[in-house]
């Protein structure tokens, strides 16, 4: 008789095969659990994975957490002790077993977990994989109960603790409304709030648990890390496998690697220590066999093969193991660059040299059960489609579900992975560190197998903390410098030279990478523009200026606010509610000053809605925050893409634009592109345009127009520049030049176009900067390559002759998707289509309309009809809104 078990343990399938059913069992204990607060006056049944917050919402205790004020309302939620409780039975033989182990993959946070009346267990790390022997207590009929203490009552007690000097931020600005002491407990950060997300610190099993039986050992983890002989000219493969060996003495095993596609098979012998123990193997590619390699999205494909590794401890018992194997190399360059001091910084796929090209992510959602795999799908692919090659996991948020990865992986999305530390200092008392030791020992385990990770960092922002002194440390400075140096340097970064050499590891971001090492970890000036990366946010000065922004080597961090859609809004707040001056809109805004900031950047260059419609003027102003936003980091990104093959004044050589953020985690102004639901904003619809992967480049310097060729293809391409020069006015250019063939060279941005603006506006004759506006675009054999950029000769609120044209628009039904004509009698900045809450995304949004007619693809994410489309559709453009 042959057993076949399942396990989703490490993200890939287990499937243990013994002879006469004695191999290990796994019981899964998901589902529905008892959750009752401290005094018990409330009691009801929640899903596990999950927690508090969400089963109170789902059993109709209480509203949408995230509706209006409830943010507030529900404090005393995360107040309170919550307990989780449940009975299972389990087969009359469990206690046959020589071991039984209780399994949880995810608890938040604090918890005593007790089964039949004993203590089995304590936890207090999110972060963490706890495992609890539970060999002598199981039996047929079980009773568990996991008693939770609140998140925020136990990081106010290890800050009472810790006597010998305070470890800072003691709690958040009063802005953001959120709880204290969050760096004493290892949890997601930003639960206790952030400067663009809510205070929920929630309490539950978050991830999988469950019970294993099992005799001789049992297979917990198994890493795959390719790697290239380069003499050889040969792939191979380094598998790590790890066992929890019950027997008292070692044990024996055959070890088989099988990857058909690349007739590859193998068979080595392995001995297993008692406890835990684990064994390395490694297997060779023949090289007459090719090997198709894994790309980022952009560059290639992202081909993987699947492996299969059977373990034979003897003829009756079989542990097998099928993942998926991915063939690639990463490299982070930090090496002289002629013509500039300091140090490049750059990432090598495969020994080619990759822009990236994306933005940071943080949670969806401060409740993770509601990610599910159709909104973490359409949130990856709107990246994707957004040509966006890379994201950056925040470290003030969570180490993100296997699901996010493996898309990552098919996806070809560059991860950057911080360790969860953000924004603050942090205790390295003995029990901190054991437990931060356990979490990234456990996590590079779980995660090291992914070839969408180029790169672990240490934390975010907190070598910046204590260089530019934010919390006032200067006194006691080299206290928290070597707290800094112990937590970083001699754990964190011990821990994954030691377990993870196929990825560079940095101990912060921003830094300046061996620049800093160099200065003791800590360097005076952690955003210098000659070394590593750098975060650069300003929203007073002009962002139409490309001089304000750093001329960095890679930018990590950058980014303007914006208001999400009316629609989007509207789903929590009611018409009292619906002003850019309500009090909801202040309670939402988590970044002091954010609602004055965009509407002083706004006005720079916009003249502000002048609508006598309060809820109208209050759309009209969402608009407009969009529009600054969007051409905003337009102008910022661009700046960055065509720095990146110059040198000038000794600074230059940019190679990566990762705006700050891509996902908002609730309904509310925040740097996100996509907001909460899945909506893209002007900004991600500006993205796929920004990060297209040829592009035409104009900006203004000494009074001169500058057109750079940028391209992140891998060969040259010989192609025509076309300009047009159009009158506010009219739909016709008034001028138009075409270029001779020149040629951009791949991976490179170069000069391929100059014209001061005095010639140009006298060869377009009755051309002023009020009256006129530069578009440009790159031809190959007659035909249009890459999008059609712009470039305004001065602020839109100055234009003269721009006046608002009548537009219309028509819904076609075309297979799959829906052809929406758009329709002018004028020039039209800023076109923004919107299907209200119909889910989808079109091909093009927030255009500069130039023509008088154009067709706009637009791709549901669900069912919908022509008929629906027609009377959701809505358009307008800039000059609506005055």
């Amino acid at each position: 008789m042959w057993c076949f078990v399942i396990s989703l343990l490490v993200g890939v399938l287990l499937v243990i095969r013994i002879s006469q059913c004695v191999g290990p069992q796994m019981y899964g204990l998901e589902g529905d659990w008892r959750i009752k607060n401290f005094n018990g006056s409330i009691s009801l049944q929640g899903k596990v994975p999950g927690c508090v917050h969400f089963a109170l919402f789902q059993q109709g205790v209480i509203k949408d957490p995230y509706y209006r004020f409830n943010d507030l309302e529900y404090r005393w939620i995360g107040l309170d002790n919550w307990s989780y409780s449940r009975t299972f039975a389990l087969p009359s033989n469990i206690s046959t077993w020589q071991k039984v182990n209780l399994v949880c993959e995810g608890m938040d946070t604090v918890a005593t977990i007790i089964l039949n009346d004993v203590t089995v267990g304590k936890t207090n790390n999110m972060f963490l994989r706890y495992v609890f022997d539970i060999t002598n207590l199981v039996k047929e009929d079980n009773f568990i109960q996991v008693a939770f203490l609140s998140a925020i009552s136990y990081a106010s007690q290890q800050s009472a603790a810790h006597t010998a000097y305070t470890v800072p931020p003691e709690c958040p600005p009063p802005v953001q409304k959120g709880e204290c002491h969050v760096n004493f407990i290892r949890k997601e950060q930003c639960s206790f709030s952030w400067d663009w997300g809510p205070s929920f610190p929630t309490q539950g099993i978050w991830r999988d648990i469950r019970i294993e039986a099992y005799n001789i050992c049992t297979l917990t983890y198994l890493t795959v890390t390719p790697f290239y002989v380069k003499n050889d000219h040969q792939w191979g493969l380094e598998i790590e496998a790890f066992f929890e060996v019950v027997c008292s003495e070692s044990v024996d095993s055959n070890a088989t690697i099988s990857i058909p596609e690349l007739k590859t098979k193998e068979t080595q012998k392995i001995k297993l220590l008692p406890g835990e123990s684990s064994s390395v193997l490694r297997v060779t590619v023949d090289k007459n066999i090719p090997v198709d390699l894994w790309w980022p999205n952009g560059h290639g494909n992202q081909t993987g093969y699947n492996m299969m590794v059977q373990f034979y401890f003897d003829e009756n018992y079989i542990i097998e193991r099928s993942t998926k194997v991915y063939f690639r190399t990463v490299e982070l360059v930090q090496e002289n660059i002629t013509g500039s001091p300091g140090l490049s910084f750059y990432f090598k796929i495969n020994d080619l040299p990759i822009f990236l090209k994306g933005s940071n992510w943080i949670p969806a959602d401060s409740f993770q059960e509601r990610v599910t795999t159709f909104s973490l799908e359409r949130l990856l692919q709107s990246a994707v489609d957004a040509n966006m090659n890379a994201l950056r996991v925040w470290g003030g948020g969570i180490y993100e579900q296997e699901e996010f990865y493996n898309r990552c992986n098919e996806l070809g999305i560059m991860i950057w992975q911080d360790f969860m530390f953000a924004c603050a200092l942090y205790p390295t008392d003995k029990d901190f560190i054991e437990s931060v030791r356990a979490e990234v020992t456990h996590q590079i385990r779980r995660l090291k197998s992914h070839p969408s990770i180029i790169i672990w960092s240490g934390n975010n922002e907190n070598e910046a903390a204590i260089a530019k002194n934010w919390y006032n440390i200067s006194s006691h400075k080299q206290i928290y410098t070597n707290d800094y140096v112990t937590l970083y340097v001699n754990n964190i970064q011990e821990i994954v030279q030691a377990k993870d050499k196929s990825r560079p590891y940095i101990t912060s971001s921003p830094t300046n990478g061996e620049e800093s090492v160099q200065e003791h970890w800590i360097a005076e000036n952690p955003y210098d523009n000659r070394y590593g990366d750098t975060h650069y946010y300003n929203y007073t000065k002009d962002c139409w200026n490309w001089t304000e922004f750093p001329k960095t080597r890679f930018a990590s961090e950058y980014g303007f606010q914006s208001w999400p859609s009316f629609n989007t809004l509207q789903k929590i707040s009611i018409p009292e509610d619906w002003s850019y001056y309500s009090a909801l809109s202040e309670h939402r805004q988590h970044h002091l000053k954010g609602n004055k900031e965009m509407m002083s950047q706004a006005e720079i260059h916009y003249h502000l809605p002048q609508s006598a419609d309060p809820v109208q003027n209050f759309k009209d102003m969402v608009y407009l925050t969009q529009v600054m936003q969007a051409q905003c980091i337009k102008v910022q990104t661009e700046f960055y893409r065509r720095s990146r093959s110059e040198i000038v004044n000794k600074l230059g050589h940019t190679m990566g634009a990762l705006y700050w953020q891509l996902n908002d985690i609730w309904q509310a102004p925040s740097w996100a592109s996509i907001e909460y639901g899945g909506k893209w904003k002007m900004l991600h619809y500006f993205a796929k345009n920004f990060f297209a992967p040829i592009l035409p480049v104009g900006f203004e310097e000494d009074e001169t127009l500058y057109i750079y060729g940028i391209s992140d293809l891998h060969i040259d391409w010989r192609m025509v520049l076309m300009i047009n020069v159009y009158q506010w006015y009219s739909l016709e250019p008034v001028c138009v030049r075409a270029t001779e063939y020149l040629t951009i060279k791949a991976g490179s941005a170069i000069s391929i176009y100059k014209e001061t603006v005095a010639s140009l506006l006298e060869r377009c004759s009755s051309c002023t900067r009020q009256s006129c506006v530069v578009t440009f675009y790159l031809q190959v054999y007659g035909q249009q390559y890459g999008p059609t950029n712009h470039h305004f000769l001065s602020s839109l609120k100055d234009a003269v002759g721009l006046e608002k044209p009548q537009l219309n628009a028509t819904v076609n039904h075309q297979g799959e998707a829906f052809t929406i004509t758009v329709q002018t009698t004028g020039i039209a900045p800023f076109v923004w289509l919107d299907v209200g809450d119909i889910a989808g995304r079109f091909e093009d949004n927030g255009f500069l309309m130039l023509q008088k007619t154009k067709e706009v693809t637009f791709y549901p994410w669900e069912p919908t009809s022509t008929a629906e489309l027609t009377k959701a559709l809505k358009v307008h453009s800039l000059l609506d809104i005055y």
